[in-house]
């Protein structure tokens, strides 16, 4: 069972391997059809990135405040006991 994993890795790379060359073979006989199809997927994969790059930043300004909030609450919180404290 171990060694299968080896070969089930190995095939995939392989498989990889092999289909890289047939991309480099094809894209090296200057099909201009094929690169226009490569540069259009590859700026949707970049618009893609952009897009959720945008979404994580957002994500970590709404935490970065939830967490901000979270620290002013609790400041009040000891602020208050601090005080029943020092009148009881």
């Amino acid at each position: 069972m171990f060694i299968g994993n080896y070969w089930k890795y190995g095939l995939a790379v392989g498989a990889g391997v092999v289909v890289g060359a047939i991309g480099a073979v094809l894209l090296s006989r200057n099909n201009v059809d094929l690169k226009g199809a490569a540069a259009a997927l590859i700026s949707r994969g970049m618009d893609l990135k952009d897009k959720a790059a945008e979404i994580v930043e957002t994500a970590k300004e709404n935490i970065d405040d939830l967490a901000a909030e979270a620290r002013h609450a609790q400041a009040s919180r000891k602020a208050g006991e601090a005080r029943k404290v020092e009148g009881a």
